[in-house]
């Protein structure tokens, strides 16, 4: 040990132990070491000229005694054990309604890796804490100064490493979280006074000889309960004491004990470097930490401890920023490892420890939350008496028997009653009797356990036993009840005036909704945009809210906001009060929602990890709800980089449906196209042009995909080909296709029934021959969904889906049909559950409506076919007259088309116009004919006659067949 020599203030004590030791080890051995190096850690402790509070993290004893301490000593200057960079923000708790948590928050980090975004630490503060009570104490009486000496919160990232925080992370993901438990989300957290054994070993000895369940209950009866009354030296010796137990029974786990030894020597030269500055008097100052601490071996322990031997390293170029969030007791249990109820058990038993020793609390002047009580008078100032030197009072209190409290039989009564009713409320059938077996139980678990009075904890246990028995009917189970009966989750929230700029921001201008959203639980909100413009605002906040803000925090119920669509009602269910933390988070990246969305979708968009569909989402986004043209032309352009750099389809689904919806929007609400989706459009084609060969024969490539890539094709042809793309470009990829896998295949040919290299009757033929084949009958439900993908593309293809489908069914017999059938419709809903009602519509439009008539219906597609232009086909001695009867027959329809040209001479009348006057034009320009022949590939001339045809269908008799090609092409049309 450095410094001095020990006192002779333990010298009996050390006696006693010696002898112990000896007596129990059979000689002097580690025992002996262990247990006289108790002592001296005491020893050097007390003796430090700088007084040091030991404290236990929301311990009620510990806070009781700092109350009791603050009184009596009145020190000028309180180093308190919490992150230095966290002061400015202590004077804000007096706006709260604790307990809430101080926090230390990094989006953008410089000098950490990139993985560990976003940085957060925070530091939960309640009622029943020592460190509210001296943060208190310092704050409202004046000449006191509150110090801070611990790391900062850069360094806690610093000094920690990252497989620690990995192992955090991925335990905290495994259990999932309540709402209240997840207040802290995934920060670090900072506590005054972490004790709990580190050695395995040693708590579970302690456990089993203390006849309790856990860590909290054993802490409960075996030092909250013994100290409650105890003076204060008693407490801080007793407090030493523990915390050197822990420290040297503590496992080689050489990188918390660094962290320890080296958050030990920052606090020991913070402290030295304040009172070298200020001159401060160490008789004056108070040292708050935690009991762990409080017996450190470091040479830079003390104010005479050494000052050259550690050195503060500076901190990285990460910008935190500082704020108040909502803390709750199941928040503060789930992130220190505590039991659930230990919290709220420790806030009773506070409030019952007042009303007790009648010590006065400190509370901040305006606390939310605290009840109003007379002003309180400046207590005198105490003149500074000499310390006297510290008795022991370790060996009285290690000798004295425990104190057995009797038994309060009116408060078990009362548990015992309330927790009747509560377990009623919730379902379960519980009667007078059970309350009488709760209090009976509770004593005898209390005597089992060695104790006169029980805790509630034993209390706990009978009534899980007693009402619970076999099954929980309700959400809450008989332990989450009696939690809530003992003082319950009690959830803060921070006040207005401590909130930053963004969140007050938001609350004002959802102000005309006329809600209370700072108080917690769901509120129904009502916007009748049409009857109420002014509420259009609101509707804005509310749908960035919905996309910053976690799901249940902003839920629409009715309207929705689509591109080019404003919904003239909506409704809202608001839970802002609930989700103060990640509103007041929102705060930390701008001073606007506006800003932070804009911020998000640049980083989203401009990420390393972006894609294509990302930053179309971005862009939609942009549109939607900040309406910026500006911002949504950039990102656009962006769009076109990303593209152009991605070699795999991954994301063409997305891809294609944004893309019509962008295209869509802008064809409505702009009088042309921006010139970013011109250029998309165009370099889309031309870049899954050049994917689509190598999509097909790509084994990770799903058929889905390689559907949304010939979607996208064929849906942006029209507008790719005005642009000056070469429709020779996707014939020449679809013929360099050639898929191996069945879907794959059949999109294929859908494909080429798009491009018109293949017709709807060899299709049709070669679903027939896969039928016909019985070692392609198996794999024939991959074909079919490969023509159910087809439908994206090529959604004219649907009655040929459908004939497909029904030919299957019609066609195979049961000892086929019936083992792949549970694979055709898995594929389909897998893989086509999103085309399944175009499919599903076609089928509705071919098939009967009535069952009746199901017996004699004839399937279109075995219907004969007739030739629709059989009966218009007339014999060649008619020809001459068939173009002179249609126009006489009706003249209505030449008189219409003569008004719309502007032609007034009038019907010719047949006296005075021959039958060869129709072919008077034609024979007139024989050009013109001349064209037409030749543009249908007859290259004839004219035929024998030498005079005019008396028919008046020139092209006809001169050029037969130029009129079989026109009737051709006309039916294949």
């Amino acid at each position: 040990m450095s410094g001095s020599r020990a006192s002779g203030v333990f010298t009996a004590l050390r006696t006693q132990l010696q002898e112990a030791a000896t007596e129990f080890a059979g000689g002097p051995d580690a025992l002996e070491g262990i247990l006289l190096g108790l002592v001296d850690d005491v020893d050097r402790a007390v003796r430090e000229p700088l007084e040091i509070f030991p404290v236990c993290h929301h311990s009620p004893a510990s806070a009781l005694a700092m109350a009791r301490r603050l009184r009596e000593k009145q020190p000028k200057v309180v180093y308190l054990e919490l992150c230095e960079d966290m002061a400015p923000l202590l004077t804000e708790l007096r706006n709260c309604r604790l307990p809430v948590a101080v926090q230390a928050f990094a989006g953008d980090i410089d000098g950490f890796p990139q993985e560990w975004a976003p940085l957060s630490v925070v530091a939960p503060v309640t009622e029943a804490s020592a460190e509210y009570q001296a943060i208190a104490y310092a704050l409202d009486t004046p000449g006191v100064e509150l110090v801070l000496v611990d790391r900062s919160s850069d360094h806690v990232f610093q000094w920690s490493d990252t497989a620690s925080k990995a192992e955090a992370s991925a335990e905290a993901d495994e259990e999932p979280k309540s709402e209240e438990a997840a207040l802290h989300g995934e920060a670090v957290g900072v506590e005054i006074g972490d004790l709990r054994p580190r050695f395995a070993e040693l708590e579970e000895h302690l456990l089993r000889h203390g006849k309790v369940r856990h860590w909290s209950e054993w802490w409960h009866q075996y030092v909250e309960v013994p100290l409650g009354d105890s003076d204060h030296d008693t407490y801080r010796q007793v407090m030493f004491l523990v915390g050197s137990l822990f420290r040297r029974l503590a496992p080689g786990d050489g990188d918390r004990v660094r962290v320890d030894e080296d958050r030990e020597r920052y606090m020991w030269t913070r402290m030295r470097e304040h009172m070298a500055a200020t001159g401060a008097d160490p008789a004056d100052c108070l040292y708050v930490c935690g009991a762990f601490h409080a017996a450190s071996r470091v040479e830079e322990f003390g104010v005479e401890g050494r000052s050259d031997s550690f050195t503060i390293s500076p901190r990285t170029a990460t910008t935190w920023q500082y704020g108040l969030i909502p803390s709750s007791h199941a928040a503060i249990e789930a992130q220190f490892g505590l039991v659930p109820g230990s919290v709220s058990i420790a806030a009773t038993q506070w409030q019952k420890s007042l009303k007790r020793t009648r010590v006065q609390p400190y509370r901040l002047e305006g606390q939310a939350g605290a009840r109003t009580s007379r002003a309180k008078k400046a207590l005198p100032a105490v003149a500074p008496a000499v310390a006297a030197p510290a008795a022991d009072r370790l060996s009285g209190f290690l000798r004295q028997p425990p104190v057995l409290d009797g038994l309060d039989e009116a408060e078990l009564l009362g548990w015992s009653v309330d927790i009747v009713r509560a377990a009623r409320r919730n379902g379960y059938l519980a009667s007078t009797a059970d309350a009488i077996a709760v209090f009976e139980t509770s004593i005898l678990l209390a005597g089992m356990r060695d104790r006169a009075k029980p805790t509630p904890y034993d209390f706990q246990d009978a009534a899980v036993t007693c009402i619970e028995k076999d099954r929980v009917p309700g959400r809450r189970d008989v332990r989450r009840l009696v939690e809530i009966m003992m003082g319950g989750d009690r959830i803060g929230q921070v006040g207005y005036e401590a909130l930053p700029p963004l969140a007050r921001d938001v609350y004002d201008r959802l102000e005309p909704l006329g809600l209370k959203l700072r108080q917690r639980g769901v509120q129904r909100a009502l916007l009748d945009v049409a009857g109420r413009p002014e509420l259009e605002a609101c509707s804005d906040v509310l749908w960035m809210l919905r996309r910053l803000m976690p799901p249940a925090a902003a839920r629409p119920i009715m309207g929705e906001r689509r591109l080019g669509e404003r919904s003239i009602q909506e409704s809202w269910d608001l839970a802002l009060g609930t989700h103060q933390r990640a509103l007041i988070e929102l705060g930390y990246e701008g001073v606007s929602i506006e800003q932070v969305l804009e911020q998000r979708l640049r980083r989203e968009a401009y990420g390393p990890r972006a894609t294509t569909a990302g930053v179309l989402a971005a862009v939609e986004d942009s549109l939607l709800y900040l309406r910026s043209g500006r911002l949504a032309d950039e990102l656009g352009t962006h769009a076109l980089k990303v593209l152009s750099a991605e070699r795999t389809v991954d994301g063409a689904p997305e891809v294609l449906r944004r893309a019509r919806a962008l295209l869509a929007y802008y064809r409505t609400s702009r009088p042309e196209l921006p010139a970013w989706i011109e250029s998309f459009v165009r370099t889309g084609y031309a870049h899954y042009c050049t994917l689509l060969p190598t999509a097909f024969r790509d084994e990770d490539a799903t058929v889905g995909q390689v559907a949304a890539m010939l979607g996208f094709l064929f849906s942006m042809e029209s507008l790719a080909l005005s642009l000056g793309c070469d429709r020779t470009q996707l014939e020449l990829a679809v013929a360099q296709s050639h898929p191996e896998d069945p879907s794959k295949t059949a999109l294929l040919w859908a494909a080429q029934v798009q491009l018109g290299t293949l017709s709807r009757a060899e299709l049709r033929a070669r679903c027939d021959a896969l039928l016909d084949n019985p070692l392609v009958v198996p794999s024939y439900p991959r074909y079919l969904s490969g023509f159910v993908h087809a439908l994206e593309p090529v959604p004219g293809l649907a009655d040929v889906v459908v004939e497909a489908v029904s030919n299957a069914f019609g066609r195979l017999p049961d000892t086929v049909l019936l083992p792949w059938l549970p694979l055709l419709i898995t594929t389909l809903r897998k893989g086509a559950g999103d085309l399944a009602p175009l499919l599903i519509r076609e089928a509705g439009r071919v098939f009967p409506g009535r069952l009746p008539t199901l017996d004699s219906w004839v399937p279109p597609w075995r219907a004969p076919q007739a030739d629709p232009f059989a009966g218009r086909r007339a014999e060649p001695e008619d020809q001459g007259r068939r173009g002179a009867t249609l126009l006489p027959a009706h003249p209505a329809t030449c008189d219409a088309v003569a008004e719309l040209l502007g032609c007034t001479e009038g019907w010719t009348r047949p006296a005075t116009a021959p039958a060869s006057s129709s072919a008077a034009l034609l024979t007139a320009h024989p050009a013109a004919c001349d064209a037409v022949a030749q543009l249908l590939g007859c290259d004839g001339g004219w035929g024998a006659a030498t005079g005019p045809s008396p028919s008046g269908a020139a092209l006809v008799t001169h050029h037969p067949a130029a009129s079989q090609s026109l009737e051709a092409l006309l039916a294949r049309a």
